[in-house]
């Protein structure tokens, strides 16, 4: 692919139709935070940044893949075209769109802002890490900083002055947070002495900002063991004096980056911390051991965030393959497959590049409103929050549910739906020539990072499911309850919603069993099925909002004129649901019986007896 070629697409119709039409933004416009916008506002922006992401992203993708980031002089040198690209993307004032406006920034509904993500992180997502890393850690410092911080750090964070990251992970200590030993001893000004080494820190060094700021997890000398014993520092790259100016180097070095399978235009780095004995940093907020806490306001909306990584990626290799089956010619229509005199006709012609796409519509646009559904929920938790109490903690709490949800599906499917959006292209999509591969090739890290799904999965069923009593969970599938009640006789979907209150009995049959494991001996079950429950409940939830959408598009089509161009749209909404209820839905209820198996074999299998070397 060469460089400067955009091969971005999306579907602007249908991000409208979730955002206004099935998740009636309308409800949130102008209201409580809100206040000042409108669906044509949102629309506008919606167009605008599409724009951007084509016109100055979108070319940058295929060239920053294979020219990568490389370390000069103990300092990340980001892909030609990044820092351009960096400074355009706030003078256009795409990344403040969200940002609460004592900040600077307009505070848009977050189902906005989750749309515009999509564009900006499908258009080039190595390249939409590093502000939206710096976006997060500013969030945090906003939330849980003292008034000087939020000023001197969040505010030059969130307008793209400064950069920002967050530092977990150490070399013996990923996942196992609590295990980190990285150091901070306190000095006589209040000031910390920070030790230790970070790794696989995205974004953690680059030419894009005048510094960034990491938030670093460390443990106070005598503090306790495990992860009730950390605290969350702000380590700038480079010192910062109380009126922003810069000062000396902080003893943050680069030690190396890491050379990957995808988003390789992303410094993935290797950051020592106090080397030389001279890093300093300070406590956010002004309370010790709260590192989890405040570290998971930044966990959480970055789960978020990978989820609709793994949509955005996703869409656009699925509108990419549907373009090239439109437009190559292979073989004969499979009526006359036998007949050489038959002309050639374009691959969308044949049934199973036909269903391959089918599978890619329906599945995208069913994350792309799960995705949505959260957002309106976090947007109406704060529109009601100290007006009603009941509905702030409803709304509030199907954010908490829907989030391992989110982050899990999205990105495993992400990978998955690449993988056949590259098998319409067939041979050619082996070939770099074409943007799939690099999508394929790009996801794949969606599943790992920010909490491996395994542990999303974990979150789901170990805290999730029995949040409030387990109210949380119980209404979430009282809503869908609900909405197979109301539909389940419907002329065109009636069928695939008796099967997805099939799916939601099996889904809450199942939980009930990993709450009976859980207090007995059969604990182990609960780790070795969560990840296949979670999977059960993303699929009835994605196809619950699929099928919502049918409903209302069924409704809109109703009203509209034979010869109406919005005609083939809303067509297309009927047969993405009946396509998932039909073909997805029911393996939820298959999954729920393997569930029952109780397969305990992994556990069971010797080391010595998975293989003879």
């Amino acid at each position: 692919m060469s460089a400067g070629i955009n091969r971005y697409k999306a579907d602007l119709r249908e991000l409208q139709f979730v955002l206004f039409e099935q998740f009636n933004f309308s409800d949130i416009a102008g209201k409580g935070p809100y206040e000042g916008w409108d669906q044509e506002t949102a629309k506008t922006i919606l167009q605008e940044t599409y724009r951007f992401a084509r016109e100055v992203l979108g070319p940058l993708n295929g060239s920053a893949d294979r020219e990568g980031c490389k370390v000069v002089d103990g300092s990340v040198i980001t892909p030609k075209g990044f820092k351009e690209a960096w400074k355009q993307l706030f003078e256009a004032g795409l990344k403040q769109i969200a940002v609460p406006k004592e900040h600077g920034g307009q505070g848009a509904p977050f189902s906005l802002y989750a749309l515009i993500e999509e564009l900006t992180s499908g258009a080039n997502t190595a390249f939409n890490m590093y502000p939206g890393l710096a976006w997060g850690a500013a969030e945090v410092i906003s939330q849980c900083g003292t008034e000087h911080q939020k000023k001197l750090y969040a505010d030059r964070m969130f307008n793209g002055v400064w950069g920002g990251t967050m530092c977990l992970s150490e070399p013996h200590a990923g996942s196992d947070v609590g295990s980190a030993v990285t150091k901070a001893v306190k000095l006589p000004d209040g000031r910390f002495k920070i030790s230790g080494t970070k790794i696989y820190i995205s974004g953690g060094d680059h030419d894009l900002a005048d510094n960034i700021v990491h938030l670093v997890l460390a443990r106070i000398e005598g503090a306790p063991a495990g992860t009730k014993g950390l605290s969350l520092f702000i380590v700038p790259k480079k010192r910062a004096n109380a009126d922003g100016t810069l000062g000396e180097h902080n003893d943050v070095q680069v030690t190396s980056i890491e050379h990957k399978l995808g988003i390789n235009g992303s410094a993935t780095c290797v950051l020592n911390f106090g080397e030389n004995g001279e890093c300093f940093g300070e406590l956010v907020g002004a309370v010790e051991h709260q590192g989890m806490p405040q570290m998971f306001r930044m966990m959480n909306g970055a789960r978020i965030a990978v989820g609709i990584q793994g949509l955005a990626v996703a869409s656009s290799a699925y509108l990419n393959a549907l373009e090239y089956a439109k437009d190559r010619k292979q073989g004969a229509n499979f009526k006359f497959w036998k007949d050489p005199a038959k002309p050639r006709v374009p691959i969308i012609e044949h049934p199973d590049v036909r269903r391959m796409l089918l599978e890619l519509k329906s599945h995208t646009e069913g994350i792309r409103a799960l995705v949505v559904k959260l957002a309106a929920h976090r947007d109406l938790s704060l529109i009601y929050q100290g007006k009603d109490d009941e509905k702030a903690t409803y709304h509030q709490s199907q954010v908490d549910l829907l989030t391992p949800i989110v982050k899990s599906y999205a990105s495993d499917e992400s990978f998955r739906l690449c993988a056949i959006a590259l098998q319409v292209y067939g041979g050619a999509g082996f070939l770099k020539d074409w943007p799939v591969e690099q999508y394929l090739r790009d996801s794949k890290i969606f599943s790992i990072y920010e909490g491996t799904n395994h542990i999303q999965a974990m979150d789901l069923v170990g805290r999730k499911l029995g949040q409030n009593g387990g109210a949380n969970f119980q209404t979430f599938m009282s809503d869908i309850a609900t909405f197979v009640e109301k539909n389940k006789s419907h002329p065109i979907f009636g069928k695939e919603v008796s099967v997805l209150g099939d799916a939601s009995e099996a889904v809450v049959s199942t939980a009930m069993g990993f709450m009976g494991w859980s207090q007995s001996d059969k604990v182990t079950l609960v780790p070795l099925s969560a990840n296949r429950f979670l999977e059960m409940m993303a699929k009835a939830t994605v196809g619950f909002v699929l099928l919502d959408a049918g409903v209302k598009a069924e409704e809109a089509l109703a009203k509209l004129s034979p010869t109406h161009p919005d005609r083939a749209f809303y067509e297309g909404k009927r047969y993405s649901a009946l396509y998932y209820g039909r073909n997805v839905l029911p393996q939820v209820k298959q999954l729920a019986e393997l569930v029952t198996f109780e397969d305990t074999s992994p556990m069971e299998i010797t080391d010595a007896a998975f293989a003879s070397f």
